[in-house]
């Protein structure tokens, strides 16, 4: 085969440092455009982005070019500086070292984008680290929760 072809979905998930309550309501919007321009400078599309004041979601395409990894470093970075730099009030404003990522096939699609959309609803019920844990449980991935959190 002459050429690749890839179609490469992922829920990625990742708080603030502390998981402070730092993504507030006159930010969370512009963050979310911001960060989808950093998704489309990788050569990704960002489909959908939510979460709550100390966490998001993002369910993004992403080509071969780039590694998981070197792509969520370019968010954090990229995104916390413009935070510093536009609101310069959110001194504190910082991710979480580590981050979950998950792969999404594309029937799955739908289903993800609807969970972020909810979140709000979501977590009247479970708060992040009740979703995370179970988002970890039902993908196999084995952790100890005593580094779990920071």
């Amino acid at each position: 085969m002459p050429s690749s072809y890839l179609c490469l979905h992922y829920h990625l998930i990742f708080s603030t440092k502390h998981r402070k309550p730092q993504i507030v309501p006159d930010l969370a919007p512009r963050l979310y455009d911001y960060i989808g321009g950093i998704v489309r400078g990788v050569g990704g599309v960002l489909i959908a982005a939510g979460g709550m004041t100390d966490h998001v979601h993002l369910l993004v395409r992403l080509g071969a070019v780039r590694g998981i990894s070197d792509v969520l470093r370019d968010i954090k970075s990229g995104s916390s500086g413009w935070v510093h730099t536009t609101f310069p009030e959110h001194t504190e404003f910082a991710w979480q070292t580590g981050y979950a990522a998950f792969a999404v096939s594309s029937s799955g699609i739908d289903a993800v984008r609807e969970y972020i959309e909810r979140q709000e609803e979501h977590h009247t019920e479970t708060t992040f680290q009740e979703e995370l844990v179970a988002f970890l449980d039902k993908h196999g991935i084995p952790y100890d929760e005593q580094y779990l959190w920071e």
